[in-house]
């Protein structure tokens, strides 16, 4: 059972305490409230019973019959967003006679995590709070734990949220550099940052070919942590960072073009995962890059039927200019992979409609070449329920972007499984790395939310890769 009670100054006006139970906890414990509850609150899923009492008011929450940790955690955010005004600037206090540790840990970060709100604000309670926790038979220290690592992500969870909520026009690229610039002295980050003429030098063209047609200048940036473990792995994380997608000169329809501004999923993902796993000093060194720009629509922009190499050396067919995502991941995982060794390379995109149509917003596809990842992270999707689903890499596939004048033409001219030849298409941007997988989480970065009318960003991708790397 999990209390939460207001703080002494709160206390003055009411004294509130809120309760969670599963179905078979509740028939042990409703005995130690008056009266009989039976016909009134059983424990079932998201149910919620306020009780008055002499000694003040009882909100008890229910979480189903058998729940699994991120049901319950879940359940405590969804209760957390419900009641936000009532539970502001509290002390948390647990009983854990009736939870595990990693239950406990799974309701309170559900409880912090439903206190999301847009617009986000420096002062945002999750900062303000500190927990007050009791835990019977537990250490100081476990204590200590337990609180940074829900602070840790909900830093990380949030900023992912927060920037790919914000309008256009507040998260162009000067906006987003100076960001990351903060985080890397914040966490002691090197940031190491190429603009349009580096860019040029190095020969980043294809990344360079989405970004000519912008008033922006490019900002190829790559931020490393290290964690100071002499037998620590290191994971390459890039992430797609277009931070509005008009689709180019093959220009997307108007009716829902306000949402390309979420198209920087991938990048929200990996830049809250960096922050969450410096917050938390995880033992294991990441080394991030993000291909920042926006894919504009101007008389410099590029072109169907134009010819571009990439960094790597291979030449490139562009047939549409919508199909600008794999074109900077590519140039990213090439450089990463060219100078950068990495235990593991993992790329996140909100990529594809394909992945959409396939899956819709249950689970994001993912493509790897090596069964050891795959496994790794499908038990990390399944653990946080940020889902993901298998799809293959046959080579067979190479024969639908093969292209007359180049190397590659960037889409298939076939109309189905585009997600599928986006993922072999960016194989070929790895440099043979031996443990790589894509991400396509088109479907659900950015969706239907309780903190907003209309759709928003859902944090999907940094429980997940924060679990990943815990356990790698």
């Amino acid at each position: 059972m999990i209390k939460i009670n207001l703080s002494a100054k709160a206390k003055k006006a009411v004294s509130q305490k809120f309760s969670f139970y599963t179905e078979a906890i509740w028939e042990k414990e409703k005995h130690n409230f008056k009266g009989t509850l039976e016909h009134v609150f059983s424990a079932k899923k998201l149910e919620v019973f306020t009780l008055l009492e002499d000694e003040g008011i009882h909100y008890l929450v229910g979480l189903g019959a058998e729940p699994q940790e991120f049901e319950m955690q879940a359940a405590a955010s969804k209760f957390s967003y419900s009641f936000r005004k009532k539970i502001q600037a509290v002390e948390t206090c647990l009983n854990v006679r009736n939870f595990s540790e990693t239950q406990i840990e799974s309701l309170v970060k559900g409880l912090f995590l439903g206190t999301y709100t847009y617009p986000f604000k420096a002062e945002h309670p999750v900062f303000e709070n500190k927990f007050n926790l009791v835990l019977e038979g537990h250490s100081e220290q476990k204590l200590k734990t337990l609180t940074m690592k829900t602070a840790a992500l909900c830093e990380g969870q949030f900023t992912c949220m927060e920037w790919l909520n914000k309008p256009q026009n507040y998260k162009r690229v000067p906006h987003i550099s100076e960001f990351l610039q903060e985080i890397a002295d914040k966490y002691n980050l090197k940031r190491t940052v190429f603009n349009r003429e580096h860019c040029h030098e190095l020969g980043l063209g294809a990344f360079l070919s989405v970004n000519q047609g912008s008033s922006q200048e490019a900002a190829f940036t790559i931020l490393e942590y290290q964690s100071g473990n002499p037998e620590a792995k290191t994971v390459g994380l890039v992430g797609k960072c277009v931070l509005f997608d008009t689709g180019g000169i093959s220009i997307k329809g108007s009716e829902n073009l306000h949402y390309m501004k979420s198209d920087m999923g991938g990048a929200a993902a990996v830049i809250g995962t960096l922050i969450a796993a410096a917050a938390r000093k995880l033992p294991v060194n990441l080394i991030v890059i993000l291909p920042i720009t926006d894919n504009a629509v101007s008389n410099t922009a590029y072109i169907p039927s134009d010819v571009i190499t990439a960094y790597n050396g291979k030449t490139i067919e562009i047939l549409n200019t919508d199909a600008e995502g794999r074109m900077t991941l590519a140039d990213g995982l090439s450089y990463l992979a060219k100078n950068y060794k990495t235990d593991a390379l993992i790329d996140l995109a909100t990529l594809t409609g394909s992945s959409v149509r396939m899956f819709g917003y249950t689970c994001g596809a993912y493509f790897s070449n090596n069964e050891s990842l795959k496994k790794s992270l499908e038990k990390a999707g399944d653990k946080t329920n940020q889902r993901l689903w298998n799809l293959p890499l046959w080579d067979i596939w190479k024969d639908d972007f093969k292209s007359d004048v180049a190397d590659f033409k960037n889409i298939s001219s076939k109309p189905f499984g585009d997600c599928i030849v986006a993922g072999k298409f960016l194989e070929q941007f790895i440099e043979e790395h031996p443990n790589w997988a894509h991400l396509d989480i088109a479907g659900v970065a950015f969706g239907n939310v309780d903190y907003m009318k209309d759709k928003g960003a859902t944090g999907y991708g940094v429980q997940f890769l924060l679990d990943f790397l815990e356990n790698y």
